[in-house]
């Protein structure tokens, strides 16, 4: 017989719920109410269903927006990229050669002095000065020479009288030898002084022309006409042979502009071409021909030489800067913006829209740049439907669906 609830007599009391021997050192001394642990029970019961339509309700977003996305992409991957194509045609186009270079005198000749060592003692002319042939430039201390020189023409002078009067005596021997007045000696003697005295007259004026020249040097003369492009002597300087030139002077005012051109150019240009020369500053182009070519191309540098002849003008001043052009052709190539030329390891390409409507490369030579573009020698005829930008994102063999581009300048 097992034990029976106790109850107290004339009270009523709370129920009691009975509790094992194994739960109760875990249990506060305070009773449990009963009321109080069902209400708890059912708000965690409702708390865990809250949370768990929150997590389905999570889940159902993500599942529908997951496949938005998947949709979304699946559309964009399928779709045909749109890119604008046009046609470039051809244009007519002047090919030039262009290169830079400076003025120069095209017979640029170094003066000095030809004499011995002296002093400057005047100076006739300055820079920019047009002389003629043997006119007056500098005057070079000629003190020393030229009492050297009249020493010399008075010896001269004096080797003429002896050979005169050494002359005389042999005539005159000669004269009386049918008479037998002089031995054959004799006569050979006046013979020799005579023809002695006719050699000292020449080793004096050989001596005297010497002195002559050399006076003549003191003085420093144009040897053509010409400008004169520079003075570097002053009067009072020291002038040797061989020393700093007194003068640079061009020869009958002729000018010519010197250029190095590329390499690849070169083949292009033909002597008896015309050249437009500009100079800084100056609108109006000067108008010249080819007059050499380089017969060499520097190893170093890949440039070869090109001289341009120009006619005399007071604007081209030797050591200006000038710019030329040389028209070597002229033709018909299509041009194309800078936007559908494209480049690789393998070279210049565009990239055209071919019959299927798929990207196709096409390898092109590019020739020329002017203000509408670049252009094309080779690779293209015209008629092709170029891609003209954004071609760089393109790959070879997709397929586009092509609209009308800019129009092509």
């Amino acid at each position: 017989m097992g034990p029976q609830p106790e109850t107290s007599s004339g009270q009523d009391n709370p129920p009691v719920a009975w509790i094992g021997r194994q739960d109760a050192a875990n249990i506060d001394e305070k009773p449990v109410n009963v009321a109080d642990t069902s209400r708890w029970s059912a708000t965690r019961i409702g708390l865990v269903g809250f949370g768990a339509l929150l997590a389905i309700a999570a889940v159902g977003t993500a599942i529908y927006y997951g496949t938005s996305r998947g949709s979304a992409s699946s559309t964009t991957e399928g779709a045909i990229p749109l890119v604008s194509a046009g046609m470039p045609g051809v244009s007519p186009i002047t090919t030039t050669v262009a290169f830079t270079g400076t003025i120069n005198a095209r017979y640029d000749m170094p003066i000095g002095t030809e004499g011995e060592t002296g002093r400057v003692s005047a100076i006739y002319v300055e820079a920019g000065d047009h002389v003629k042939a043997g006119q007056l430039l500098a005057q070079v201390d000629e003190s020393i020479l030229q009492p050297q020189v009249d020493r010399l023409a008075a010896s001269l002078e004096e080797a003429k009288a002896n050979a005169s009067l050494a002359t005389a005596e042999y005539g005159r021997a000669q004269g009386v030898e049918a008479a037998g007045a002089l031995s054959k000696e004799d006569i050979e003697k006046r013979r020799a002084a005579a023809v002695t005295a006719d050699a000292e007259v020449k080793v004096a004026a050989a001596q005297l022309a010497e002195y002559q020249a050399r006076l003549a040097h003191t003085q420093v003369r144009a040897p053509v006409d010409g400008v004169v492009l520079t003075r570097a002597a002053e009067v009072g300087q020291i002038v040797t042979p061989g020393g700093t030139a007194m003068f640079r002077m061009a020869r009958g005012s002729e000018v010519e502009m010197r250029a190095l051109v590329a390499e690849q150019d070169l083949p292009s240009l033909r002597i008896g071409q015309s050249s437009d020369v500009y100079l800084t500053g100056v609108d109006k182009p000067y108008v010249g021909k080819v007059r050499l070519l380089g017969a060499i191309i520097d190893p170093q540098t890949r440039l070869g030489e090109v001289r341009i002849s120009l006619a005399p003008d007071p604007q081209l001043r030797p050591g200006a800067f000038a710019r030329g052009e040389v028209i070597v052709g002229k033709g018909e190539r299509p041009v194309l913006p800078q936007t559908a030329v494209l480049s690789d390891d393998k070279g210049t390409y565009v990239l055209i829209v071919n019959a299927d409507n798929r990207v196709e490369r096409r390898d092109v030579h590019v020739s020329d740049t002017n203000e509408r573009g670049l252009v094309i020698s080779s690779g293209l005829s015209g008629n092709e439907r170029v891609i003209m930008t954004a071609a760089g994102f393109l790959r070879i063999g997709e397929r586009v669906d092509p609209i009308a581009g800019p129009k092509v300048p």
